[in-house]
Order: C-alpha cells, then sequence, then structure tokens
C-alpha cells in the first residue's frame, strides 16, 4: 500500500476528486463536494510540480479541504445570516399565510375547503356558507387555520 501511496500523481488526485463530486451526487449533503474541490487542488499542484512526496499530498489535501470547508461555512454565514427569513420553498402551505381566498365547500363543525390555483386544500375555522372570503392565518401539517374577512 505504502508503494502505491509513494507513487501518486496527478491524475490519482483529479480522479479521487472526480469520485467524491460523484458520490455528493449520489448522496444527500453537501460535504464531498468540499474534499472533492480540495482532491482536484492537490491534483493541479501535482500538474505543476510533480515531484512533491506523498507526505507533502496529503498535507496539501487536508489543509484544502479543511480551507474550502471553512471558506463554504464562511460564505454560507455571509450570504445567509442567521436573521433571515426562513425559505418557505418546500414548505407550500406557509406561503398562503396572510392570503385570501373564497370557500368552495363551507365550513362546516370548523372543517371547509378552499381552492388555491389548482389544488383544494382542507381549511379549519369558524363555521361558514361557500363563497365567504377568509384569511389563512396559521398552518397545522395539510390544514390552513382561517378565519374570516
Amino acid at each position: 500500500m505504502e508503494s502505491f501511496i509513494a507513487q501518486l500523481e496527478f491524475w490519482h488526485w483529479l480522479t479521487f476528486a472526480v469520485l467524491l463530486i460523484i458520490l455528493e451526487m449520489l448522496s444527500p449533503g453537501i460535504f464531498m463536494i468540499w474534499l472533492g474541490i480540495a482532491a482536484g487542488m492537490v491534483g493541479i499542484v501535482m500538474l505543476a510540480w510533480p515531484h512533491i512526496n506523498w507526505q507533502t499530498q496529503i498535507i496539501l489535501f487536508a489543509v484544502f479541504s479543511v480551507s474550502s470547508i471553512a471558506a463554504w461555512l464562511w460564505t454560507r454565514a455571509f450570504f445567509y445570516p442567521s436573521g433571515s427569513a426562513p425559505s418557505k420553498l418546500n414548505r407550500r402551505a406557509e406561503q398562503y399565510v396572510g392570503r385570501t381566498f373564497s370557500l368552495v365547500e363551507p365550513i362546516v363543525n370548523g372543517m371547509g375547503k378552499i381552492k388555491v390555483d389548482d389544488s383544494t386544500w382542507k381549511v379549519h375555522g369558524k363555521d361558514a356558507p361557500a363563497g365567504t372570503q377568509v384569511i389563512v392565518t396559521d398552518v397545522d401539517g395539510t390544514v390552513l387555520k382561517v378565519k374570516p374577512k
């Protein structure tokens, strides 16, 4: 094994980088990409200076890995501060809070339905006849909580 490690060349690192990036695409999360970038950077350094010993290559990989992860964390903190409003991209029901809709089915015993675009949503609120304008005030799972306008 040590003889293989002692003979590492630039293309080994570039192949390792591609494998790590493929692993990133196949797995959830966002971590292998930074190791893949680090391996690619070692491959580029090896292309420029091919006679670097294997110990230095491993140290370079470690330094580049830590640096790329730190750069990602800094960039994420800079562009997405913790105080910013959370995205509602995958929380579709929360996008409707504050909007007004008409009941397509009356609210009876606290439950009714509204039509939003091309879908029908269950609503919970005070009893009201069909056609009543309601405002979405909150979300409980897939049920929208409403009050009359």
